[in-house]
């Protein structure tokens, strides 16, 4: 082959590997990559997490006089099991837990719905009807079990246990290790349960437009499944095929073997 030849591949290869690297395709937001500033949509006016059953609860009760709201507030418990009941340890705030209905019972007032409100506006109703009876009442309620399933080709794909209300799908993704290089970017699923039903919604992180959907900020057991990409699936049918032929001729080289010695057994005979 002559040199001219092998200075017009060579031109190709490294052409076609300075394009492939220009394409970022493992990037986020590559529709503002080459903005050096400006303003990305937001929801955040419209998030709310929405109270569901099985959730978990703190509620503390304070005013300027502590005794006159200790009534209302469920008392410490100590967390340790029977076997280190020797050692000491810190009590913990108890918490209410929504039941099927949607109801937690509180201390005084009793039943109280709290289905599909907001921490604050269970906040502001407890606040109400303890101030019939107390003298500026501050209520704090933090909802604890807020969790998020993240699933696909990420690095540590789990359950996460969200310590924060606030809490977006960037979050959960960076919770479980960010996305694999076999993530599909432009496709991420997120599967939520509203009215009594499944909904879902595809995402893409390439797109600064992701900061609008009301899918960005997770509610509570969210399912996140980021799908795998082309190379993913291609490499695992040519893993599954191999996996295949390589039965196949072990299959073949034992019969083989087995009809070998039998022939040898006979002539032997």
């Amino acid at each position: 082959m002559k040199i001219s030849h092998l200075a017009a591949i060579a031109a190709v290869v490294l052409l076609s590997s300075c394009s492939t690297t220009k394409d970022n395709t493992l990037a986020y937001f590559r529709n503002i990559e080459n903005s050096k500033s400006g303003e990305m949509p937001s929801t955040l006016a419209d998030y709310a997490v929405r109270i569901q059953p099985d959730d978990e609860l703190v509620i503390t009760v304070t005013s300027t006089v502590p005794e006159a709201t200790a009534i209302y507030n469920l008392p410490l418990s100590n967390p340790a099991r029977l076997s280190e009941l020797t050692y000491t340890s810190q009590p913990k705030q108890q918490t209410y837990v929504v039941d099927g209905a949607g109801n937690i019972t509180f201390p005084v007032l009793g039943t109280i719905a709290v289905q599909g409100k907001t921490t604050r506006e269970v906040e502001d109703m407890l606040t109400r009807e303890i101030a019939k009876d107390v003298v500026n009442p501050i209520v704090r309620c933090e909802l604890i079990s807020f969790n998020v399933v993240v699933m696909g080709e990420v690095r540590n794909p789990h359950r996460v246990n969200a310590h924060k209300q606030r809490y977006t799908l960037l979050d959960a993704l960076a919770d479980c290790g960010d996305l694999t290089e076999y993530a599909q970017r432009t496709n991420v699923l997120v599967v939520r349960e509203e009215n009594g039903k499944n909904v879902y919604h595809h995402l893409d992180l390439t797109d600064t437009s992701i900061f609008a959907s009301p899918y960005f900020y997770m509610q509570q057991n969210d399912v996140v499944y980021v799908t795998p990409n082309t190379i993913r699936v291609d490499n695992s049918r040519y893993n599954q095929n191999n996996a295949y032929k390589l039965t196949v001729i072990s299959t073949i080289v034992s019969a083989t073997s087995i009809i070998a010695s039998l022939v040898i057994a006979l002539t032997v005979k």
